[in-house]
């Protein structure tokens, strides 16, 4: 699995179109910023307590939110690491005179610890604690979420092809590190491409609606910290911060040995009440590149050279009810490409990510091996052209940001 982690197909290929959304329900929308600065914040949770309905805020800070008129709305409820929570009532929401548009404001939230608390702390031990608690901090049964997908590849800053999906996501109970049983199912999706001819090299992703399965680092042994593997690492504390207005643990990690594959740096975050893993932020090491190619580089024109500039991921989980859940995750790849006898390269951004909007703890039903997500897959391949203003009716999806937007309406013009 370290082998194989956000892989990429490469190959010549001319390519040719849609992302609207319409519904009945219940329609909260708005902007989320700092409240120091007023910048607006990505990747912001956006719940409503009581239930397993969320959505995050996309990279312009925006959000939509869709309540099922059925639902009595008791409050929306905004959190991000770092910020305190912010919790706009089920009254102020009825009551609400500006269409349901709101401007969230979070305020950074103070350390908890002082640093003598702080860095006195044994990093390594913390993150076994950590792993030796994940059958008691995660859930012991199986869960059927209901998750949102987007897949963007971007030529410069020109968007060349976007696709999305409804998914289906089985996790079978976090009893041990093993991912057999997870599934991944599509819903429905659709995807749009670039008809410019000058666009002749298409990137596809092998195996993207199949992340919640690969990235889970908390259930997946096999991408980090599988306990022999911890000797590879570096760790340190960091200052502490806080998710969800729940203190957090700190603590970054860096390669110190060289093996044959391509190890990682970065951090995660570990609950101070619970030593659960709350969120982690982690890179390949590309001080070898060839490694890094190995991992990540399926296929490729002959003549084409590959550079890999960053591969980074991020994988949150959400605390309720005494239980951490599996809750975001996104893949960002970075790299440029360059044909021998040719003076110039062009760079290509591969993003994909994936939010929980809703989650059954006691599924009557399960994903079929039959029609279960394959990890060597390609998501590109397996949805069509379309357009259609009521594709998504009353799911819950992360917004398009405004540069996506008006990528959209070029690609279908």
């Amino acid at each position: 699995m370290k082998r194989l982690i956000t892989t990429l197909i490469i190959s010549l290929l001319l390519v040719g179109i849609p992302l609207e959304v319409c519904s009945n329900d219940v329609v909260i929308s708005g902007t989320v910023k700092n409240r120091a600065n007023k910048k607006k914040l990505p990747s912001v949770s956006l719940t409503i307590p009581g239930t397993n309905i969320g959505t995050v805020s996309n990279a312009d800070g925006t959000f939509t939110l869709k309540i099922p008129d059925s639902l009595s709305i008791n409050g929306i409820k905004a959190e991000l690491l770092g910020f305190k929570s912010y919790f706009i009532p089920g009254d102020m929401i009825v009551n609400n005179n500006n269409g349901n548009v709101f401007s969230i404001l979070l305020t950074p939230s103070a350390k908890v610890l002082d640093e003598v608390t702080v860095y006195g702390a044994d990093p390594r031990a913390l993150v076994e604690t950590a792993l030796e608690k994940i059958p008691q901090n995660y859930p012991a049964e199986k869960n059927l979420f209901s998750a949102f997908y987007r897949e963007t590849i971007q030529k410069g800053k020109r968007y060349i092809s976007v696709s999305e999906a409804i998914v289906k996501v089985l996790k079978s109970p976090y009893k041990t590190r093993k991912i057999a049983g997870d599934k991944v199912q599509i819903e429905k999706g659709r995807r749009l491409v670039s008809q410019r001819i000058s666009d002749t090299l298409s990137v596809k992703v092998i195996g993207g609606p199949a992340i919640p399965v690969v990235l889970d680092m908390v259930k997946n042994e096999d991408l980090l910290f599988r306990g022999e593997d911890l000797d590879f690492y570096d760790f340190k504390m960091e200052p502490m911060t806080s998710i969800d207005d729940r203190p957090q643990f700190v603590v970054s990690f860096t390669p110190r040995v060289k093996v044959d594959y391509p190890l990682y740096r970065g951090k995660v975050y570990i609950d101070r009440k619970t030593c659960a893993f709350s969120k982690a932020e982690f890179s390949l090491d590309l001080s070898d590149k060839e490694k890094v190619i190995r991992s990540i580089l399926h296929k490729k024109p002959r003549g084409l050279r590959f550079n890999p500039q960053e591969v980074d991921f991020v994988v949150s989980y959400k605390y309720q009810d005494g239980l951490s859940y599996l809750n975001y995750i996104s893949a960002k790849t970075r790299f440029k490409c360059d044909w021998t006898r040719r003076l110039f390269s062009a760079g290509y951004t591969v993003l994909s990510e994936l939010v929980m909007v809703d989650r059954n703890d006691d599924p009557t039903v399960s994903i079929s091996r039959k029609d279960a997500f394959g990890q060597k897959e390609v998501f590109y391949d397996m949805v069509d052209n379309f357009s259609d203003p009521d594709f998504w009716k009353d799911y819950n999806i992360i917004e398009p940001t405004e540069s996506l937007e008006k990528a959209v309406l070029k690609l279908k013009n």
